[in-house]
Order: C-alpha cells, then sequence, then structure tokens
C-alpha cells in the first residue's frame, strides 16, 4: 500500500512539473545562443527550393507554332501515361511519333518506326531550348549520341566521285535523302491572376 501512494506520488508530481514546463515559452529571439549561432551563418542560409512541376522536369511539353514549316502547323507534344521516357509528338506530316528522352531535360532520339498509319519514319533527333523557348526536329539523319546537335549543322558540301577502274570515268555517288528539319516556338500559355 505504501508503494503504491508512494508510486501514485511520483506521478502527480511529474504531472505538476510538466504542466508547469508546458506553460513556460521559449521564444528563439531573446536566446543568446540563438542569436549567435544566426549570426554565424546568416549569409549561407538558403531559402527552400521551389516545387518540381511537371513543366520543369519535361519543357518539352506543350503546344508549338512554326513560321518555317507551313505543312506541320501546330506540333502538340504530350507525355506517355506509362513511360516517362518517352513523349509522342502528334501534327507532323509524318504523323504520330514518339521520342525517346537520351538527355535530360530536352533531349530526345526518334527512333526508325512506323506511325499509326503504317507510314516508314526515319531516325531522327528533337531538341527543345528551354532558355530561347526553340524546339528543333531533325529526322532522315542518324541521332549521334554523343552530339545530338550534329544533327542540324548543315553538312559540308563535298562532291565524292568514284572512279571505274575499267572506263576510268567518274560517276557520282548517289545523294542521300535529304533529312527533314523543324524548327518551332513554343505557344506560352499565361494564366490570369484576380485578385
Amino acid at each position: 500500500m505504501k508503494k503504491t501512494i508512494g508510486s501514485v506520488g511520483v506521478i502527480a508530481l511529474s504531472l505538476c512539473s510538466l504542466a508547469a514546463f508546458s506553460q513556460q515559452s521559449w521564444e528563439a529571439q531573446k536566446n543568446a545562443t540563438v542569436d549567435s549561432i544566426s549570426a554565424k551563418y546568416k549569409d549561407k542560409i538558403l531559402a527552400a527550393p521551389v516545387a518540381k512541376t511537371t513543366s520543369s522536369i519535361f519543357p518539352v511539353l506543350g503546344v508549338y507554332e512554326t513560321s518555317t514549316n507551313p505543312e506541320a502547323g501546330k506540333l502538340l507534344i504530350t507525355a506517355d501515361e506509362t513511360n516517362k521516357g518517352i513523349i509522342w509528338v502528334e501534327g507532323l506530316p509524318q504523323g504520330r511519333i514518339k521520342a525517346l528522352l537520351t538527355r535530360s531535360p530536352a533531349t530526345y532520339k526518334i527512333p526508325a518506326q512506323q506511325n499509326a498509319e503504317g507510314k516508314a519514319v526515319a531516325e531522327g533527333t528533337l531538341i527543345y531550348d528551354k532558355e530561347q523557348n526553340i524546339l528543333s526536329i531533325c529526322i532522315g539523319k542518324a541521332f549521334n549520341s554523343q552530339d545530338p546537335a550534329m544533327a542540324f549543322m548543315a553538312p559540308a558540301v563535298t562532291e565524292e566521285a568514284v572512279v571505274n577502274k575499267k572506263s576510268k570515268t567518274k560517276t557520282k555517288k548517289p545523294a542521300a535523302p535529304k533529312p527533314w528539319v523543324y524548327t518551332g516556338n513554343k505557344v506560352v500559355q499565361e494564366t490570369a491572376v484576380i485578385n
């Protein structure tokens, strides 16, 4: 019985001290230790990073218009529902095609494929420059994994002549098919803010 009364007394005393402690408030502004630490690191404290949105992770998604390719009109680039590394490009003369993410955030390889209409589409490159809001697509040139932007460089003009040993005449090699190039600007949609 004495042990029970003693343990109840200890518990009651603990609760009273806990209640008194919880009523005290601690303010960081009035604490000298907090002030000295804050002053030491004041210039080094960084703001919390902004939460990432889908458009910041995949800036290529959206609608594009061009003035150089009238046959293309408006392009719509959407993400694949099942694979985040695949995008779908709609509105090209070649039809709806897919592109595979190779370098984040906006360099894609267009693999050789058949579109939904059964039309063959050659391999290519898709690059989006988010500083200038410009989309560049090249179809018909192999994807260069070392430097994808090489697909958009004009090839050096060289005539390769094949010499026939028997007749000693020069014949020109058949030219490779010319790649199809698209350049367009992203249509930026602004949202209105009502106060």
